[in-house]
């Protein structure tokens, strides 16, 4: 009798494996290349960064604070994927990009665009509301290839200085993920420069539309500040960079991952990653 009934259950704990795919996504700043990061510069810090998103395995993320160069060499570091993105100060090549990385094995690309957050125009270059920089949202849609399920990602990174521009950035992405799919589920990442108690926070983890993957997770692996601030800025907790999903995924785990090579740290920030199952 009991024989039989662990066969059971171990029968659908199969099924259930078989039936749950899971995808690992990731929301990464790699801090802009620049001269003034003096020894932590991106030639020295490019392939520890690439190599931490082929160990833990990403298949999906977002990055902020790309140039072109920078793209264009994870890109060779990382052949298995292809990106998506603008710059923010050409609607081209020109200035920071959130690109979106997606493992091409794994994922097909069905459209994508980028937008830039503002009341006046998402078209152009522009900055919105009180920012102080123009800020963008990528996005793109995507068929998993293991189920051929559709769903839109989403990935941006809010203004430092403005609050209302904050706030308000919330609300035109929660609009813009209903026009350009409005069926479809949605995962957004980014470095949203607030962390979990923060208004702007709140406009998207209150919506009713989104959650917060690190509030679902039934596993969190957590041992200090997503900012290091190249270790100078370390904080027991705090999150500036966010995952946002909404049904049919639910979380496995969530985990911000404090990778380092010989004591040094691949960007500013540390990437926050979550595996998903839907």
């Amino acid at each position: 009798m009991r024989r039989g009934f662990f066969i059971a259950i171990a029968l659908v704990a199969m099924c259930f494996v078989t039936w749950a795919q899971t995808m690992t996504v990731a929301s990464y700043n790699i801090r802009l290349k620049t001269d003034g990061d003096v020894g932590n510069l991106w030639e020295d810090r490019k392939e520890a960064l690439t190599n931490l998103i082929k160990f833990h395995e990403f298949e999906i993320f977002g990055i902020q604070e790309g140039f072109l160069e920078q793209l264009q060499d994870m890109e060779a570091l990382l052949p298995d994927f292809d990106y998506v993105g603008v710059g923010r100060d050409d609607g081209a090549q020109k200035g920071e990009h959130s690109a979106i990385f997606y493992n091409k094995n794994r994922f097909s690309l069905i459209k994508d665009g980028t937008f830039w957050l503002s009341p006046t125009d998402t078209e152009s270059p522009n900055k919105g509301w009180d920012a102080a920089l123009p800020r963008i949202c990528t996005w793109g849609v995507f068929q998993d290839k293991q189920n051929n399920r559709q769903f839109i990602f989403m990935n941006t990174h809010f203004d430092h200085v403005g609050v209302e521009a904050r706030r308000e950035s919330a609300n035109l992405i929660l609009a813009k993920a209903k026009e350009f799919a409005a069926d479809l589920p949605l995962i957004l990442t980014g470095d949203f420069n607030v962390d979990e108690h923060n208004e702007a926070y709140f406009t998207l983890a209150k919506s009713g539309v989104v959650q917060d993957a690190h509030e679902v997770a039934p596993l969190v692996y957590e041992p200090n500040s997503s900012f290091n601030g190249w270790g100078k800025s370390l904080h027991p907790a705090g999150r500036i960079d966010h995952i946002f999903i909404t049904t049919p995924f639910s979380v496995l785990k969530y985990g911000v991952l404090t990778d380092t090579y010989i004591g040094k740290f691949p960007s500013d920030h540390f990437p926050v990653m979550s595996v998903l199952a839907w």
